[in-house]
């Protein structure tokens, strides 16, 4: 299984637990409807920042050069596309059986509410992967830059669009 389907398949099931819960506490307190999704949405989103944050850290530890450093974007995207997917399926599953789910139709599960769960959980990630890199940067010596030259170091880069060393002209 890959770094991104477990995560997907994580915040696949805490979307479904967000949705069961969500629908059993708006039909308990019908008047605090708009303050029981927000709360949470917050708390759903509160694990991709700390997970993201705990990724970038460890992609840091583990590559000192920022230019080989894992993609942990395509990661989290991968994984936030699966979870709002198979969230969404599962979501209109269920609601076949347990009216008390807010659900829709199958394809708005699968195109509105499952591009809602990607951004999510990428979104958030993705911020604190860069935060959660920084952190472990900024307490690096710094390094000089390497440069692979192949012997034209003072090669100019208009040389080719010159005739013999003199400067090419518009006519």
């Amino acid at each position: 299984m890959t770094s991104w389907m477990l995560r997907g398949l994580v915040f696949a099931g805490g979307m479904v637990l967000v949705r069961l819960v969500q629908g059993a506490l708006i039909n308990t307190y019908e008047n605090k409807a708009s303050m029981i999704s927000l709360t949470l949405v917050a708390l759903f989103a509160i694990v991709p920042l700390v997970w993201g944050f705990l990724d970038g850290r460890s992609d840091a530890k583990d590559n000192w050069d920022p230019d080989r450093r894992r993609d942990l974007a395509m990661w989290w995207l991968n994984a936030g596309l699966f979870a709002g997917v198979v969230s969404g399926a599962v979501v209109w599953i269920i609601s076949l059986f347990y009216a008390n789910i807010y659900s829709d139709s199958l394809l708005n599960e699968l195109t509105t509410f499952a591009a809602f769960t990607a951004l999510l959980t990428f979104i958030p990630a993705v911020i604190t992967v860069a935060l959660g890199r920084l952190s472990i940067d900024r307490g690096r010596p710094e390094m000089p830059r390497r440069r692979v030259t192949d012997g034209a170091e003072d090669a100019d880069v208009f040389d080719a669009a010159r005739d013999n060393g003199a400067p090419a002209t518009a006519e």
